[in-house]
């Protein structure tokens, strides 16, 4: 698979194409916008990680020109932290996106999350040690099965399907609430403790789910290396 690289910061382009390439990954890599923006719609990669910020033409314009012809996966990029950036950011058509800074390994497994999502094959948070079973309404964690709520189970699903990804407290009541009730902040606070407290009795000292001061709450598998 070929992974489209389109970041202006050299060394930091460089690195990400290392590390992608040590996945198994091809990569190409594009230090401008307009340059990426006519290079994009010649080529049809599997990926493209997309910064914010470019000279030339801007990631939120290019996203958006990419989209009127193709649904290729985008993750985006940035090192601007307000809201209405990751908002808009995934309004236009992206897939993700990691604020700056990141490790180039958290890269990779957001771009294997996407992928996987994108392929169709199966829950990108599932691992032999943690699995969501969305029929059963259970999560198995190192064989163990614990029973969720409708609504815990639709906050992990939502969460753990993009594994890293920082939801604010009012995505995920959009996500659980379509009926388009009025809920406070606390009620997503209030949820979270009790599927936290659920997830700790079969994995105790394991944190899942991280709080993101601010913001919201980000879903993260513990490393097995």
């Amino acid at each position: 698979m070929n992974i489209a690289i389109v970041e202006d910061e050299q060394k930091l382009a460089t690195v990400l194409e290392q590390y992608l390439q040590q996945a198994g990954y091809q990569t190409e890599i594009y230090n401008d916008g307009d340059f990426a923006l006519k290079q994009l719609a010649l080529t049809t990669p599997d990926l493209i990680l997309l910064d914010l910020m470019l000279p030339g033409t801007d990631g939120i314009t290019i996203c958006r020109e990419v989209r009127k012809t193709s649904e290729v996966p985008i993750i985006m990029t940035t090192a601007r932290v307000e809201e209405i950036d990751r908002l808009l950011g995934l309004e236009i058509g992206a897939d993700d996106y990691i604020c700056k800074p990141y490790s180039p390994r958290e890269v990779v497994a957001r771009v294997k999350a996407v992928l996987r999502r994108h392929s169709g094959t199966g829950n990108a948070g599932s691992t032999d040690q943690f699995a969501l079973d969305e029929q059963a309404a259970i999560v198995r964690i190192n064989g163990q099965q614990c029973e969720l709520t409708a609504v815990e189970l639709q906050l992990l699903k939502t969460m753990a399907d993009s594994p890293g990804r920082i939801y604010s407290r009012s995505q995920l009541m959009t996500k659980i609430y379509t009926d388009n009730r009025v809920v406070s902040d606390r009620t997503i606070d209030s949820h979270i403790k009790k599927l936290r407290q659920r997830l700790e009795k079969y994995a105790p000292g394991t944190e899942y789910i991280h709080s993101v001061y601010g913001i919201g709450y980000k879903f993260e598998l513990p490393d097995q290396d």
